[in-house]
This record gives C-alpha cells, sequence and structure tokens, in this order.
C-alpha cells in the first residue's frame, strides 16, 4: 500500500510539472526579448565567416563580442520572431572563447563562450624571417660537406668496381 500511494504522488508531482511546461514556454512568446543564441560554426578561424541566429528578436537587433564587430541582425521572413546576422571573426582576435550578446526588442543577452576561435600559425617564409644563427650555418655547412665527401668516396669505389 505504501509503494502505490508513493507511486501516486510522484505520478501526480509529475502531471502538475508537465501541465505548468507549457504554461511557463508561452510567456516567453512574441516580444518578450532574445532566448536562444547560436553561433555557426562555434569553433572558426581568424577571418572565418560565423553566422549568428538569435529566436525572439521579431524586429531585428545587432550582436556584439570581442572576436567580431557590432553585427545587424535581420529578421527572418517565415521563420517566426527569428533573427540572422552574418560577420567576420576579425583577424587580429586572439585564440580563445568568446561571449555573444544580442540586444533587440530593448532587451539584450549574453551567451557565454559561445563561440571559440582557433589559434594560427606564422606561415611564409619560416626560419628566414629571424636570420640563421652562426651555429646553425656551421651545422648546415658540416653536413654538406659530410654528404660531399660520402658521395665522392662512394663514387671513386664505383668507378674502381667497374675498371677490374
Amino acid at each position: 500500500m505504501r509503494k502505490s500511494r508513493a507511486l501516486a504522488s510522484a505520478g501526480a508531482a509529475v502531471a502538475v510539472l508537465g501541465l505548468a511546461a507549457p504554461v511557463a514556454v508561452a510567456d516567453g512568446g512574441r516580444g518578450a526579448g532574445p532566448s536562444n543564441i547560436v553561433a555557426l560554426p562555434s569553433v572558426i578561424a581568424r577571418g572565418g565567416q560565423l553566422t549568428i541566429t538569435v529566436d525572439g528578436c521579431p524586429d531585428g537587433g545587432h550582436a556584439t563580442s570581442n572576436a567580431f564587430p557590432r553585427t545587424e541582425l535581420r529578421p527572418l521572413h517565415g521563420e517566426g520572431d527569428t533573427a540572422k546576422g552574418i560577420t567576420t571573426v576579425d583577424f587580429d582576435a586572439r585564440a580563445g572563447s568568446y561571449d555573444i550578446t544580442v540586444h533587440c526588442s530593448g532587451r539584450s543577452l549574453t551567451r557565454p563562450a559561445a563561440l571559440t576561435v582557433l589559434g594560427g600559425v606564422r606561415g611564409g617564409l619560416g626560419g628566414s624571417t629571424g636570420g640563421a644563427t652562426p651555429a646553425d650555418i656551421a651545422i648546415g655547412g658540416g653536413l654538406v660537406t659530410a654528404a660531399v665527401a660520402a658521395g665522392g668516396v662512394f663514387w671513386m669505389r664505383r668507378r674502381a668496381e667497374r675498371q677490374t
């Protein structure tokens, strides 16, 4: 008998929560302000193109972050109260996670660590930009000398084998 009472009270609690959830969602409808910030791709390289989608912005707004300039969000027609903006991540953005703050419908919402900027490598001229040290030159010269000497010895031995 005790188990059935416990199950009945647990079922009643679940039913009450289940019926209350749609009321809570209905309260966050049109005009309530931004609710869901999505940044795609969430991991991006410097200079990459980022798409920001926000629910709860029927009239558009703007998004800001330390990783990209202020970006206008335009409403998507036929998508309810969703707004979208496309921006480019700054070339001088440091590697790491960045927050995105959205301002629309007179309210603002910040999504912490919404995107991660990857660190890049310095390509191009490689070691020639800093110059070679005297030790580098000595090691390289020694390796070239050893290769020439070994090639000469190999060539002389092959030549001697042909004469016999």
